[in-house]
């Protein structure tokens, strides 16, 4: 498989990382076989964040032996804002994973590029981890384009994480050949744009064509034996896979929700981060699946949208969310009475 040496780093892994977000969602045991199932098979680049509630804690119990450790890298995040809570998380996050250094320590989902003298001090604790030892590289994630343009341009991080998938636009492939002339590695994340695309062997034969790292959600053994083919088998772009990319592109192009739920929580209980993307997924996935009583009555909870605007501040792609909220409510009906068939 094609191995990527993320920027100025030197890190250098096979093209398919381990994204460690949706473990938090199965128990320690079925974690930690999860994850040694990945080592065993070939995946050395692990990333997760402070957010993922335990999923730190599950790449320690997984990856604290020393004899394992030091033959992966990991990458976990932070969401502070001040230099204290960085040097707090930053602490937590080393006794979670169970380690005494991390490989990339990232800014996490950041609305603009820290830089040294900024007033925040983020910069600067960053620097000082380093210096101690606590972290080798500096890197970031942001959602915005902008922000990721001006970071990639800033000589200030040596990793930069965006969304990029075979969804992405010309400015997103921009992006991607910024990081490589500044030599800033790129990771790769919402590779499946949050579930919207269902090809892997697609997904995978694209990234292949890129200077970037893909990081994959993984939450079952048997999407990670899909991921793990791939060191026997490496995708390759077949003017059939081309076809399939192109239809989804057609399909999908445009405004969309990515499914990450930074909109959350509702202050209705709205379930924004699948309502918003119901007609999408509806047809991409056995459609019963999304027309059981429990989605209808979590659809119809849209109705009491009060357009309080609280997840268009949060939403980190900007989207129009109760108008997007509506569009799939309708279309939604539509299915169900019948007018429209999937």
């Amino acid at each position: 498989m094609k191995k990527i040496t993320l920027g100025s780093t030197g890190i250098t892994s096979p093209q398919n990382a381990f994204g460690a977000l949706p473990i938090q969602r199965v128990d320690m045991e079925n974690a930690v076989n999860i994850l040694h199932r990945a080592y065993d098979g070939g995946m050395i680049f692990f990333d997760t964040a402070r957010a993922y509630s335990d999923s730190e804690e599950k790449l320690g119990k997984a990856f604290g032996n020393p004899s394992i450790r030091q033959k992966i890298f990991i990458a976990t995040k932070t969401t502070a804002e001040t230099r204290e809570k960085l040097k707090s998380d930053l602490e937590t996050s080393l006794n979670n994973l169970k380690t005494d250094y991390i490989d990339i320590y990232q800014l996490h989902c950041v609305k603009q590029c820290y830089r040294p003298g900024d007033g925040t001090g983020l910069y600067e604790a960053l620097e000082q981890a380093k210096k101690e030892g606590k972290i080798r590289h500096i890197g970031i994630t942001a959602h915005k384009i902008g922000i990721a343009e001006e970071i990639a341009q800033s000589g200030l991080y040596e990793t930069l994480q965006f969304p990029f998938s075979y969804l992405a636009t010309d400015r997103d492939i921009a992006l991607v050949e910024s990081c490589r002339k500044n030599n800033v590695g790129f990771l790769a994340m919402k590779g499946l744009s949050g579930g919207l695309l269902t090809n892997s062997w697609a997904c995978m034969a694209f990234m292949s064509q890129y200077q970037v790292l893909p990081i994959w959600g993984i939450q079952k053994m048997s999407e990670l034996e899909e991921w793990l083919s791939f060191f026997q088998k490496e995708p390759k772009l077949t003017p059939q896979i081309q076809e399939i990319i192109q239809k989804d592109r057609n399909e999908l192009l445009g405004d969309f929700c990515r499914g990450c739920g930074y909109c959350s929580p509702c202050t209705v209980g709205i379930t924004i981060n699948q309502c918003a993307r119901m007609s999408q997924m509806i047809r991409r996935a056995p459609s019963k699946n999304w027309l059981t009583p429990y989605w209808q009555e979590e659809m119809l909870k849209i109705e009491k949208c009060m357009n309080c605007g609280a997840c268009l501040k949060r939403c980190p792609y900007e989207l129009n969310i109760p108008q997007l909220l509506q569009k799939n409510l309708a279309d939604y009906k539509s299915i169900l009475s019948g007018k429209i068939t999937v």
